[in-house]
C-alpha cells in the first residue's frame, strides 16, 4: 500500500509530468465521489492502453498525455478481488487525505502498485 521504491526514474518522471496538467481535474473529480456519497476512497487507475478497471475520464490521445486516467473506488477493487475483503480495513488505513493526495493505480507492465501523490499547493 505504500508507495513503492520501485517507482523513481522509470515511472515517476512520466506520472509527474502527466500529474501537473490533470492534478486540477482529477482533485474536483476525487472530491464530486465523496460529495455523492459513491465512497470516500476515490482511486484513480492509470494505463498507457485501454484497461477495464473503472471509467474513463482523460484520455491520454485527447489530451496529449502519456497516460489514461480512468476514475473508480474502493467497491470496484473489493469485487474484482484486486483487494481482498479482508485487506480493506488495511487500505482505508493506508489511503491518504483525499483533499491532499491522489490516489493513483498505476498499470504497467513491470509495475502495478497504489501510489499517492500530492495535489500542488494552491
Amino acid at each position: 500500500m505504500n508507495n513503492d521504491p520501485e517507482l523513481s526514474g522509470k515511472y515517476l518522471g512520466t506520472i509527474t509530468e502527466d500529474f501537473a496538467l490533470v492534478s486540477d481535474t482529477l482533485k474536483e473529480a476525487a472530491y464530486a465521489v465523496r460529495k455523492r456519497n459513491f465512497s470516500d476512497y476515490p482511486i484513480f487507475p492509470i494505463c498507457k492502453v485501454e484497461q477495464p478497471i473503472g471509467q474513463l475520464l482523460l484520455a491520454s490521445a485527447e489530451m496529449n498525455l502519456k497516460w489514461n486516467y480512468n476514475i473508480t473506488y474502493l467497491d470496484e477493487f473489493v469485487n474484482r478481488k484486486i483487494i481482498a475483503e479482508d485487506k480493506v480495513e488495511e487500505f482505508k488505513r493506508n489511503y491518504k487525505d483525499p483533499d491532499e493526495f491522489c490516489c493513483l493505480f498505476v498499470i504497467d507492465n513491470d509495475f502495478t502498485n497504489f501510489v499517492f501523490i500530492p495535489y500542488p499547493e494552491d
